[in-house]
């Protein structure tokens, strides 16, 4: 058992360590609310995700014929019904990095059980690249941490 040794300053000392630690500011702590804000909404006949083609479609047809790169997370319930589509990053012509919070931020604010994420490539080649594969590797990752699976990851 380890026995504390006794101070070798003077009480005088660490009275007035104790002042100067008096005269720092305090620091204001924010306090806040997270929430999701609602922009707008659509239409989905099928009601629930029940294979990838209807993923591809869902993301398809949100994602259109965009310019950009756009990389979207499909928050599901646990009957695999879509409850929100969150644009999580926009990027240039022919490249978009993601990193798993910003995923999963969506989600767990969502309360989704799993989700599905998505990005278009403008060049019109659905093949993934090796960021795609890094990114699909971390993404299980988190999800298994936090209990939020990833369905799968649909490039149009």
């Amino acid at each position: 058992m380890n026995h504390y040794k006794a101070s070798q300053s003077k009480p005088l000392d660490r009275l007035e360590g104790e002042l100067e630690m008096k005269k720092q500011p305090q620091k204001r702590i924010n306090i806040v609310s997270v929430k999701l804000v609602k922009e707008s909404s659509l239409l989905y006949k099928e009601r629930s995700i029940q294979s990838p083609e209807d993923g591809y479609k869902l993301i398809k047809h949100f994602l259109g014929d965009l310019d950009r790169e756009a990389f979207i997370v499909i928050s599901l319930d646990t009957k695999n019904s879509p409850v929100l589509i969150n644009i999580c990053h926009v990027d240039s012509l022919n490249a978009s990095i993601v990193h798993p919070r910003e995923v999963m931020k969506a989600a767990i604010l969502s309360n989704a059980a799993s989700i599905l994420v998505g990005h278009n490539h403008p060049s019109e080649n659905s093949s993934p690249s090796r960021e795609d594969i890094e990114v699909t590797t971390r993404l299980v990752e988190a999800g298994k941490i936090i209990g939020i699976e990833l369905l799968d990851y649909i490039i149009v």
